[in-house]
């Protein structure tokens, strides 16, 4: 039993600068009065997964579940090029879907799953849709939370208007998940999807702008835009939990759902780099610290990825913590923490899965961690 006055452990927003194991070594004899600095070609990842201390696991049903996911999704968007069809099928989001929730029925799991999909397509449309009118498909998606039964006219809107197929999409759902969902969570959900849109706003307003902010902004910023908030409230909803409020808000339980979110945050800032960096995105924990710290590429890597290993590991030490409150009540909570789990060890392994951020290259990647720099898109 922990102490109640045990203050949990955050997750470390800063490390000591140290020396990577990668960055080459130069006598200083070998320096040379003007020093020809040249730009990598290749970085390597830190080693994530095997820092990891939880097992991974599969659903029973979860590739018969994530081929009807991937339908619903495509069922929805007609206009989708082939090129668009071919990434959505890449990116295997029902299958992340089975990792992170491989406890509940396949019905839930099906649910889950479409709301997995749809938010990888709202994080698609983000750079086009959202840096026009942020505010505008909040307003849709939000109203269709609203009135699931049918489409209601927004207030403030002409009449006459149809609805956008983002909005169609979380109204088909929503409407499905609220059905056996406890009336606490359906509540916490839509409040964290108001976080993430505002969070977004933001984020399209910084990317418009060309601002890189900076490390603290960035980190409060990025637990909304990640969309991890959502997905971690829908594990009590795949579980049919409903927990109370005592138990949400309290220190630790909170502690654990931030170092969850920021595991998957930064680890994710990692994986994506070499995509983002390619189409001149900066909105990623690794060109802060190239931007702000002076760090190179390599060092700004192992910054964020001793980060990410001390969240596990903080992550850890805060499941010692938990207190009690009562057989019934930490029955649900192992299981919530556990759910917490599931998104730690899964979505570390599913990135090297999915074509998202390695192509066909991820399983290569996993082993070597080596990745090549991709070049500069063409954005014409």
């Amino acid at each position: 039993m922990s102490s109640p006055n045990y203050s949990p452990i955050s997750s470390p927003t800063l490390s000591p600068v140290s020396s990577s194991p990668h960055s080459p070594v130069i006598s200083e004899r070998a320096l040379s009065p003007t020093p020809t600095v040249v730009d990598p070609t290749s970085f390597v990842l830190p080693d994530l997964v095997s820092h990891c201390p939880f097992s991974l696991t599969y659903h029973d049903n979860g590739d018969a579940v994530a081929a009807e996911s991937l339908e619903w999704i495509l069922s929805f968007v007609p206009h989708f090029t082939p090129r668009q069809v071919v990434a959505t099928h890449g990116l295997q989001a029902g299958e992340l879907t089975a990792y992170c929730y491989n406890n509940c029925s396949s019905g839930r799991l099906r649910v889950v799953s479409d709301f997995m999909n749809y938010l990888f397509h709202l994080d698609n449309i983000s750079d086009g849709y959202l840096a026009r009118d942020a505010a505008g498909l909040a307003d849709w998606v939000m109203n269709a939370f609203e009135w699931p039964d049918a489409y209601r006219q927004i207030s403030g809107k002409s009449g006459g208007v149809d609805e956008i197929s983002a909005a169609k999409l979380a109204r088909d759902y929503w409407s499905r998940c609220i059905r056996d969902c406890a009336p606490a969570v359906q509540q916490r959900f839509k409040s964290s999807m108001q976080m993430f849109f505002q969070a977004v706003h933001q984020q399209a307003a910084s990317r418009t702008n060309n601002v890189i902010p900076d490390l603290e902004t960035y980190i409060d910023m990025r637990r909304d835009t990640s969309g991890c908030k959502p997905v971690f409230d829908l594990i009590e909803y795949s579980l049919d939990l409903e927990l109370p409020d005592e138990v949400v808000e309290h220190p630790v339980i909170m502690a654990l759902n931030q170092g969850a979110n920021d595991l998957v945050t930064w680890s994710n800032d990692i994986f994506s780099y070499n995509v983002e960096q390619s189409r001149g995105d900066t909105h990623n924990m690794i060109c802060i610290f190239m931007a702000h710290d002076g760090l190179s590429l390599q060092e700004a890597m192992d910054r964020v990825g001793d980060m990410c290993k001390e969240t596990i590991e903080t992550f850890v030490k805060n499941q010692a913590w938990v207190p009690s409150w009562g057989p019934e009540i930490d029955r649900d909570v192992e299981l919530y923490v556990h759910g917490l789990e599931e998104w730690l060890v899964g979505s570390l392994h599913w990135s090297f899965m999915t074509k998202r951020y390695f192509g066909n290259n991820g399983p290569e990647v996993k082993a070597s961690r080596v990745v090549e720099l991709l070049p500069p898109r063409n954005k014409n």
